[in-house]
């Protein structure tokens, strides 16, 4: 029977497992929309389009299934874009389908008329328009392919007004399949030999596809290898954290000493991610150190410097190469005291320790108790900001696919991905950690939270003010901080308004309390922390030989970060 193009995109979705799409409606895709009306998808209605963008790339990092979203034309687009291009940067499978106008009234300025391919060309994989009823299903097909295959991204599908509502009979394609290339015999053969041979070797995990048992089977090996594994900046969750060879992160907050190692180490292996300007110390650490690069864009976008040998596979093709190997032909000749020496600094590195701060919440105390309460299985989403470093250092991630974060440092993402993480996964407990300038970004999404029914927690860490931005003024125009400061609400108050549990926090002794009442609530929750107006990131000097951490304010070998939106 003959259907619309609207109804078609809709039951395309649904043949390839879409089970929830993010909207903001629009006029210009009514069709869509009344196909959603019967469609065994969930529609989730979203308050803001970058909160819809986020929640499709939250889903995407999730399940590896590729995240929708659907807005409007004009604005609604331009309130996506922030989410396409997170999703590019951290490489993030997404597709966001545009409500255009119809084509009879392109080129006249028409109300809401902008240029698709203009606006996504540079910041998507693809930008693909429907302009035939009967290839409406194929170029969504074609979308989820594209999203998925090589280095995930996004891609932008506008769909014109009028070819929605024309009829057309062709049929539901089928899924297009996902190339998943295998590692050459011969190639195998060469990255063990370097791995054999090397004297300290460094792997670092990153990117995503770290899906199911991958990041286990990696930490399995690399105990067996002595092979110390860091993960790549909001990527903590590639492997297991208590693994022996869990060596911490590289990027904003990291340990000194890990940084220091890029420069010491004899073999740089990433695996699904590539050599950054974040991981890289500003393309100034590990640079010259011979690399080994195994990820699935052949083109290895985003990766600076040497190369050694590119292997084209995904993380859990190359790891499951790796695993058929002979541990004593990884290991060589090394023993395990450089993977120990880097696990030692790391555990140091994490360990429970007061923050110093002289007035509001201890935000070192604070965070251990949080890490203490959630279950292994917890999925941390993040915002962007000093706030959350505090978050990163004492919330630990056991299992996999539990870190949804911006890695280019997009404000405003923690809230929306912990709403979509609470409805993929609502079996598992989603915290969100945000500053108290992120926070409000997109934390009109918690309406969402509450009509979905997901419940997850977020905490809100307010120093009164945009605390990176001041790092950086107080580093570069010390004595005039300027356009920083924010004027905040009661954030507990503000949540409760909504249906949900709140509580404002302003003394350490209460905040391991409030958190155990927000998680026993059974709805979304927000316990909002007040800090001291000094507080800045934990320093990062984890040598044995640097003393005590006592303070976490600027000015005591606090690391800078330059994260901002």
């Amino acid at each position: 029977m003959p259907r619309t193009a609207g109804h078609l995109i809709v039951d395309t979705l649904a043949a390839h497992g879409v089970e929830r799409v993010y909207v903001v409606p629009g006029e210009s895709y009514l069709d869509v929309l009344d196909g959603l009306h019967d469609a065994s998808i969930r529609t989730v209605v979203c308050r803001q389009e970058g909160g819809a963008g986020f929640m499709a790339l939250a889903e995407g990092r999730l399940t590896g299934r590729p995240g929708i979203a659907m807005v409007t034309r004009g604005p609604g687009a331009a309130n996506a874009m922030i989410a396409v291009h997170t999703a590019w940067q951290d490489a993030t499978a997404m597709v966001l389908l545009v409500g255009l106008i119809p084509f009879a009234d392109r080129g006249r300025e028409s109300f809401q008329e902008f240029s698709l391919e203009g606006w996504f060309g540079t910041t998507a994989k693809r930008v693909l328009s429907v302009e035939q009823a009967d290839r409406a299903g194929e170029t969504i097909a074609e979308a989820m392919q594209v999203a998925a295959t090589g280095r995930p991204g996004p891609v932008v599908v506008g769909l014109p007004e009028d070819v929605l509502v024309q009829l057309t009979s062709a049929p539901v394609p089928a899924p297009r399949p996902v190339a998943a290339p295998a590692v050459p015999a011969a190639q195998l053969d060469r990255v063990v030999e370097r791995l054999g041979a090397a004297r300290a070797p460094l792997v670092v995990a990153g990117g995503d596809g770290w899906h199911g048992t991958t990041g286990a089977e990696l930490a399995r090996l690399a105990e067996a290898a002595g092979l110390p594994v860091a993960c790549d900046w909001r990527a903590y969750d590639a492997v297991p954290n208590d693994s022996a060879a869990y060596a911490g992160w590289l990027g904003y907050g990291r340990a000194d000493t890990l940084a220091a190692r890029l420069d010491e180490t004899d073999l740089l292996m990433l695996v699904g991610c590539g050599r950054g300007d974040v991981l890289s110390e500003g393309y100034t650490a590990g640079m010259d150190a011979p690399t080994v690069l195994a990820v699935p864009d052949p083109a290895a976008t985003m990766h600076d410097g040497r190369i050694d040998e590119l292997v084209v596979a995904t993380p859990a093709a190359f790891v499951e190469a790796l695993a058929g190997v002979d541990a004593a032909r990884l290991r060589g000749a090394r023993d395990d005291a450089w993977m120990r020496a880097l696990a030692d600094d790391q555990r140091r590195f994490a360990a429970p320790r007061p923050d110093g701060a002289e007035r509001g919440v201890d935000l070192g105390v604070a965070f251990a108790a949080l890490d203490e309460l959630l279950p292994a299985d917890r999925v941390c989403t993040y915002g962007a900001g000093n706030a959350t470093l505090w978050g990163h250092r004492h919330l630990e991630h056991r299992a996999p696919n539990s870190l949804v974060g911006p890695r280019n440092g997009a404000m405003g993402l923690g809230v929306p991905a912990a709403v979509a993480a609470s409805l993929v996964h609502p079996q598992r407990r989603v915290v969100a950690v945000c500053g108290d300038g992120d926070f409000l970004m997109n934390g009109q999404e918690l309406a969402a939270a509450i009509a979905t029914g997901a419940a997850p927690l977020v905490v809100v860490v307010d120093n009164g003010r945009y605390g990176t931005i001041v790092l950086h003024q107080q580093r570069d125009y010390p004595g005039r901080e300027s356009g920083t400061d924010l004027v905040n609400p009661d954030f507990g108050a503000w949540m409760r308004s909504f249906g949900g549990f709140g509580e404002k926090v302003e003394r350490t002794e209460d905040a391991r309390g409030a958190f155990e009442r927000a998680l026993a609530s059974g709805t979304a929750a927000v316990v909002h922390l007040v800090v001291d107006r000094e507080t800045m990131p934990a320093p990062t000097d984890n040598r044995p030989d640097a003393g005590p951490e006592t303070t976490g304010h600027a000015g005591t070998g606090t690391t800078e970060t330059k994260e901002t939106r």
